[in-house]
């Protein structure tokens, strides 16, 4: 069998113009998975009032960010393909959950190279019902109804493996050694808490109270919220982080229903008020910096920080397309080629 490998990211407007965002827009907050609600009231929601509100908001702020060469998410993520492939012989193609680079494009490119066994790489280090979930369905819907011959493997998780550790804590390490910071906050984007328990195999672990996180449980295999504390505890231990020097918060929700705590900007906030004057800021949910990272993070929350005293404030990078993170990359593909083969001689 031909092996191939399909990087997928969450997606991007074609531009930054109104008309643009509002059908990207469209085609993310109608999926099931994204706003998880009855198709009617989703209709109602969506349609009926959010596209005929927020596009022209999301495109001003798509525009304070906008590359000359494109979106920032997909030209990092191309930068990204490119270097794996130089790395791997195995085909690497590369696809958007939502807009104009589509799974099926991706699929298909793959196919046309004579590959029959894709090994189909979720850009998100954590699980979520919204990111990871979403993809694996509408990757299995594409194969059974245009690619029903071809091999498809998902990558899981990797919020946890050593290696992801790693060069997650050095691209932290590059931008504050030098930093006299006094508080560092990992944030994480955003969920409703009812994907936590939708998404709770055991139907009973995950209570979101101040123990399920840490106590031991099938359920953390997808548990967004528990993955998102171990990343930021694995990192803690491997840069030597003293207690009450880092904390972890959530970022970006949307409408009214409970969603993970704490708030991002009201962390940022609440340190501000609390007499912090230099703070640094990393966002491990996103392996490409995007919206949620140059405009709501070291935009607005920049802004936000300023507002109530703060002094100083820093980014950090997502990963991009760092050369240690491709390596990583390309080292999972070779795991995943090389098994495969031992097993078939086997």
């Amino acid at each position: 069998m031909k092996k191939g490998v399909l990087l997928v990211n969450l997606g991007s407007p074609d531009s930054s113009s109104p008309k643009d965002v509002k059908r990207y827009l469209g085609e993310f907050l109608m999926d099931p998975r994204v706003i998880d609600v009855p198709k009617w009231a989703r209709i109602l929601l969506v349609r009926g009032i959010i596209l005929n509100t927020r596009p022209k908001q999301s495109a001003a702020a798509y525009q304070k960010i906008w590359w000359e060469e494109g979106s920032p998410l997909i030209v990092l993520s191309e930068r990204l393909q490119k270097k794996v492939q130089s790395k791997t012989e195995v085909p690497v193609a590369l696809a958007m959950r939502y807009g104009s680079m589509t799974l099926k494009k991706g699929l298909q490119e793959l196919v046309d190279l004579g590959v029959d066994d894709v090994l189909v790489v979720p850009l998100y280090p954590q699980f979520a019902m919204a990111t990871t979930e979403t993809i694996d369905v509408a990757i299995d819907s594409l194969k059974n109804e245009f690619f029903p011959q071809l091999g498809v493997t998902s990558l899981t998780a990797f919020y946890k493996k050593p290696e992801y550790i790693e060069v997650l804590s050095q691209s932290i390490s590059d931008k504050i050694k030098d930093l006299d910071y006094e508080q560092l906050l990992f944030s994480y984007h955003g969920i409703p808490e009812r994907h936590i328990r939708k998404s709770d195999i055991t139907k009973s672990h995950c209570k979101i109270d101040g123990s399920c996180c840490e106590t031991p449980s099938k359920a953390h295999e997808f548990c967004y919220r528990h993955q998102c504390k171990e990343t930021t505890k694995l990192v803690a231990e491997k840069l030597g982080l003293k207690e009450g020097s880092y904390s972890t918060s959530f970022q970006s929700r949307l409408g009214f229903d409970p969603w993970l705590r704490p708030y991002t900007d009201r962390t940022i906030e609440r340190f501000g008020k609390a007499g912090v004057k230099k703070m640094a800021i990393v966002t491990p949910a996103f392996v490409s910096d995007c919206l949620e990272t140059l405009e709501e993070i070291a935009m607005e929350g920049e802004e936000i920080f300023h507002e109530v005293g703060g002094k100083e404030f820093t980014v950090i990078p997502c990963l991009n397309d760092r050369d240690d993170w491709a390596t990583v990359m390309t080292g999972w593909i070779d795991e995943w080629r090389i098994k495969d083969v031992k097993t078939a001689i086997a």
